[in-house]
């Protein structure tokens, strides 16, 4: 008996999960690819943190790097311009600091093989006869990871933030740095810490799109199972 003899119901079911896996697919892949943008960008912000010192001085800080302003003499006129010095073990580093720089990192790195799990998963569903167990294998492990890591993007922007506005933050200076931080005025709010909550936002987006896949291909799996069941007992 042939496959146009199986009820209609399930033939409308099954083109709709095929419809929606495809809808599925791309949400997850922009989502993720986003995320991961956003994450390098957070990374390499040079405003994690921005202090204004006596006299008009701003003071930026990356996670790896400050920036602060220098006078140069150029041809006898007096330009100011921004100069970076590296933040090291010269420095004091402040635990939210210190964690900042390795949860953004791995953060990255968890983002990175969300993408390649999906992009497999991807793979296999362009195979004539798919591995679907294998499909929502790879799925799981890109929803936890991608959920874990936008626990990290949170927790470092957050720890940041708070401790930088409203905790006691050991962040200090080397003494050759040029600005002093006991000239220090007013530390000013930057876009770090929306940045990382919108991250955390998408990411978690992702794993709601990672989730309804896997709800698709196991709908899936139990449409074929009904359509051989019916088969079996019509040949029967």
């Amino acid at each position: 008996m042939s496959v146009t003899n199986v009820p209609t119901f399930f033939n409308l079911i099954f083109r709709f999960t095929v419809k929606m896996e495809c809808i599925y697919k791309m949400s997850e892949l922009l989502s993720s690819i986003s995320a991961l943008v956003f994450e390098i960008v957070i990374a390499n912000s040079q405003c994690w943190r921005l202090w204004e010192f006596h006299d008009d001085v701003f003071v930026f800080f990356g996670l790896w790097e400050a920036y602060y302003p220098q006078e140069f003499n150029v041809s006898g006129t007096v330009v100011k311009m921004l100069v970076h010095t590296p933040i090291n073990s010269t420095w004091t580093i402040s635990p939210e600091f210190q964690w900042a720089q390795t949860l953004i990192m791995w953060a990255i790195l968890m983002k990175l093989v969300v993408l390649i799990f999906g992009a497999i998963a991807i793979k296999i569903s362009c195979m004539r006869d798919p591995f679907v167990e294998l499909q929502i294998y790879c799925y799981k492990v890109s929803a936890f990871t991608l959920c874990v890591s936008s626990l990290f993007t949170l927790v470092s922007v957050s720890w940041n933030h708070f401790a930088d506005h409203y905790g006691q933050t050991t962040l200090n200076f080397p003494p050759d740095f040029p600005v002093k931080k006991e000239a220090l005025t007013e530390k000013h709010y930057t876009a770090v810490f929306p940045a990382g909550v919108l991250t955390a936002i998408m990411s978690l987006f992702g794993v709601i799109f990672f989730l309804s896949e896997i709800s698709s291909l196991k709908l899936q799996i139990l449409v074929k199972e009904q359509h051989a069941y019916i088969l079996a007992d019509h040949e029967a």
